[in-house]
């Protein structure tokens, strides 16, 4: 979809009629503009250690570059310049990456060293960045919810540090304008191969545009046989205030932790919520596969290295050795 599909669309569309049970209160008059960005990185990396044994799987350089720094630059790309990182302990690593470095500035300029100066800059200039700690490693739900007091009772997006989006797939920016439309809870979902939707949050989809669905139940990480569709649930959303009431009421489900799905279900059944389908521009860089692949494409777009790259790859599979 293009990022003007959804802006652009008939506003005479009507919604289908909720299901028994739901209600849709939808907000009469101007929606309130999403100025927040909620990042949880807290999580224990287990899926990278050795590596994340004494280093923050969220400080991971994709090329030079720490994953997360992709994830707040998307995030102010899209107007988003209020961001509140959950954190976890042993996090300074990360507060110290975006924060000044002084004694590092000096030292570039005193070497001349001025595109490098204006690169470490940027980092520590492009949002405000706040931090809180998630004491207990209770789930994505319960970060989430710790961030209600920074929220304050607006609307606002979540970015998982695990799901890289290329900077050319404007997701987040359209996620906002369905929001701005229709003033209610956004997710992203993708659809993926039906072995693998066990290990993603499961959308049942009710199609209202070509790429927009209401979502009319999701499930986590379902058995298989029952799951209701192939989209996964993808780590952005764009969430109302109402999703801290659905997480206060929310049992620890899939895990023994409190799930960030399970209260979106609960809230897909009081009010409209929806699904932004799209179809590529993301890595999983918490899974070692995609987070190589993440390596190599963002390193082959680099004018820096790119073509050096290239050439490597080019004679490193004409190697007999590979074959």
């Amino acid at each position: 979809m293009s990022e003007d599909s959804v802006a652009d669309a008939s506003e005479s569309h009507t919604l289908r009629t909720p299901a028994a049970g739901q209600r849709d209160t939808a907000r009469q008059g101007t929606v309130m503009p999403i100025r927040k960005a909620v990042i949880p990185a807290a999580g224990l990396g287990t899926r990278f250690l050795p590596a994340t044994k004494a280093q923050q799987k969220a400080m991971l350089p994709v090329v030079d570059t720490p994953s997360i720094q992709y994830v707040v630059e998307e995030a102010a790309r899209a107007g988003l310049t209020d961001i509140l990182i959950i954190t976890g302990r042993g996090n300074r690593s990360l507060e110290d990456h975006f924060d000044r470095s002084f004694e590092l500035e000096h030292f570039l300029e005193s070497k001349g060293k001025f595109d490098e100066l204006k690169q470490v800059q940027e980092i520590s200039d492009m949002a405000t960045i706040h931090y809180i700690r998630q004491k207990d490693p209770l789930g994505l739900g319960h970060a989430v919810s710790v961030a209600e007091e920074h929220v304050n009772g607006e609307p606002f997006a979540v970015l998982l540090g695990d799901d890289l989006i290329h900077h050319s797939m404007p997701l987040l920016a359209e996620m906002l304008r369905v929001h701005e439309r229709y003033g209610r809870s956004v997710i992203a979902v993708q659809e993926v191969q039906p072995e693998e939707i066990r290990f993603y949050g499961c959308v049942e989809p009710e199609w209202v545009e070509d790429n927009l669905a209401r979502v009319m139940s999701i499930v986590e990480k379902p058995a298989p046989g029952t799951e209701p569709s192939n989209l996964a649930a993808i780590g952005r959303y764009v969430l109302t205030h109402e999703i801290f009431d659905a997480l206060r009421e929310t049992e620890p489900g899939a895990g023994g932790e409190i799930q960030l799905t399970d209260a979106i279900n609960a809230l897909a059944k009081e009010q409209a919520f929806y699904a932004y389908r799209f179809d590529h521009g993301r890595y999983d860089v918490g899974n070692k596969l995609d987070y190589l692949k993440a390596t190599v494409e963002f390193a082959l777009e680099r004018d820096d290295i790119g073509d050096g790259f290239r050439r490597y790859l080019q004679d490193l599979m004409r190697d007999d050795r590979l074959r």
